[in-house]
């Protein structure tokens, strides 16, 4: 039966860019034999095939329906306002990720009715790409220049190029398109320079930049002696002010027990009038059995001096002296009664 046709066929699978626009085609022609209500619908068929199909945007009985599908709304509208001239192409502006998936236009006019199916890949283009150096970046060591993008749809291929001095790169590099790895092996000061990696895909591309500089070893050696040095050093002035810090807390120690030390087997010191009493009573203690007679022959001589503290810790031996330079003290100014000192003959006997 003749009826109606699509003749939009070119192009069935499109690929675009996230946040781009893409115009699926819907271009269809009438019969005579067409005489029913034109009706174009356009659904998104799942990748599940246990799921139903999403109506996305219709139009019916010269009406336009768009409020099926809430994930597009207000992205997508019919390319012509007025589908009956023959144009039931469907746009969709601002595209995401999640936009991928096959699309269908359907038209119908009884008795007529055709339908086709269109591919659409949205895809996200390079972005973020970060370039790093990984190794050490001495004279006859292996460096690595990495590249990798933060977003971006595979299949991403990666490139590098040398954008400083011969722009060749050595001729010991290894390039890895898939991960974006330049191994440069055997490195040396030749190689110091600027490296740029391009990272793409179908729909776009990002680039990054890194300098290599390339040096000759470190003394490591020296650089290990150095820290040990130091640390010795370290550890002796900390040793030093420890053993200072102990030895003038026990300095301080010991004068603080010497200040307050309190001898127990030393007597407190007598008073000069107590001491003075003491010598005075005991030679009235030892005089007091001399009849007067025997004390004519003592000479009277003054004392004007009370014995002091060291005369009764004098030691213990008792001095001899002669009997005509003993002389009694004057115990008068005292308030006390006079006492004479015996003296002693060639002959021995008391005068």
């Amino acid at each position: 039966t003749r009826s109606l046709t699509i003749t939009s066929t070119d192009q069935s699978m499109f690929e675009k860019a996230q946040g781009e626009k893409v115009t699926l085609p819907c271009t269809f022609e009438l019969s005579e034999e067409d005489e029913g209500p034109l009706d174009i619908e356009w659904v998104l068929i799942p990748a599940d095939n246990q799921k139903r199909e999403q109506i996305i945007i219709m139009y019916a009985v010269d009406r336009i329906y768009n409020h099926y599908y809430a994930a597009m709304n207000g992205r997508m509208q019919f390319t012509n306002l007025d589908p009956r001239s023959g144009d039931g192409s469907l746009d969709i502006l601002n595209l995401r990720a999640a936009d991928t998936g096959t699309y269908q236009c359907k038209v119908k006019k009884a008795p007529g009715v055709q339908s086709k199916k269109i591919q659409l890949t949205v895809l996200v283009k390079p972005a973020r790409t970060k370039c790093s150096i990984e190794g050490s970046q001495e004279i006859g060591k292996d460096v690595t220049l990495k590249c990798v993008s933060q977003e971006g749809s595979p299949l991403l291929s990666y490139d590098w190029r040398r954008v400083s001095g011969t722009q060749e790169l050595p001729a010991t590099s290894m390039l890895n398109k898939n991960t974006g790895e330049l191994l440069l092996k055997n490195a040396s000061r030749e190689y110091s320079g600027t490296y740029n990696c391009v990272a793409s895909n179908r729909v776009g591309i990002d680039e990054c930049s890194v300098e290599l500089n390339v040096t000759p070893p470190v003394n490591t050696a020296g650089i290990i002696a150095g820290a040990i040095i130091g640390t010795l050093l370290g550890l002796s002035v900390l040793c030093f002010l420890i053993f200072c810090g102990c030895k003038k807390h026990r300095e301080k120690k010991y004068e603080k027990e010497v200040h307050h030390d309190i001898r127990e087997d030393v007597p407190p010191p007598k008073s000069r009038s107590s001491t003075a009493r003491s010598y005075i009573g005991s030679n009235r203690s030892s005089l007091g059995s001399m009849s007067p007679s025997n004390m004519e022959g003592y000479t009277k001589t003054p004392y004007s001096q009370v014995p002091s503290e060291d005369f009764e810790r004098a030691p213990p031996q008792n001095p001899t002296f002669a009997p005509s330079k003993v002389a009694a003290p004057n115990l008068s100014r005292m308030g006390a009664v006079p006492v004479m000192i015996p003296a002693q003959s060639k002959d021995g006997s008391i005068v």
